[in-house]
This record gives C-alpha cells, structure tokens and sequence, in this order.
C-alpha cells in the first residue's frame, strides 16, 4: 500500500475513532425511578463502556503510532524485527506495526 494510501485509511480510521470515543464519553442517561436491578444493569453498562472506551482508545493508539512511523518513512516495517509487514496485513490492518510471525510473539507474551 503506498504511503498516500495508507495515510488517507488511517485518518479515516482515527476520525472514526474519534467519534466513537465521543459517543461512549457523551451524557448517562436521566436518572428515572429504578429498582435495584435496574441499578445493576446500569453498572453492567457502565463496565461494558469502560471496556469498549479502553479498546477504542487503545485502537487510536495503534492508528497515531502508525501515522507516526508513516511521518518517520518507516511505516510498512515491523517495529521488533525490522522486515517488511506483508501487504495483505496492511490493506487488513493499515495500523499493523509487526509482521505475522513478531505479533504472534507478542500476543503470547501477553
């Protein structure tokens, strides 16, 4: 994927992003009569917002670090092992940062 490419996906991407953070930061509902289970639920929601909100932002991690390598002339290089990200995993990640093999390290070190 030539950088031009990449750079317009991964604004795309982070305006997108950016949005969906906006909406899951917006206003809590107006506080009604509720029961207890009512109250449980709203904590579930708020649990489930809170996890979506950490992926989210953690995706607009990746897609500013990608902008970045892109600004740096090393975009489409692992960051671990320096070989070239196949291009199949940048047209399906253009916020990919390791080849195959250095990302399944990773994922297991985790």
């Amino acid at each position: 994927m030539d950088d031009a490419t990449a750079r317009k996906r991964l604004l795309a991407m982070l305006e997108e992003l950016d949005r969906s953070i906006g909406m899951l930061l917006g206003e809590p509902a107006p506080v009604r009569d509720r029961s207890l289970s009512d109250a449980g639920a709203d904590l579930t929601d708020a649990d489930r917002t809170r996890a979506l909100l950490d992926v989210t932002t953690g995706q607009k991690s990746a897609v500013l670090a990608a902008l970045k390598r892109l600004d740096e002339g090393v975009y489409g290089r692992c960051v671990d092992c320096g070989k070239p990200v196949p291009e199949g995993r940048l047209e399906a990640r253009p916020d990919a940062a390791r080849c195959v093999n250095c990302q399944a390290k990773a994922e297991r070190r985790r």
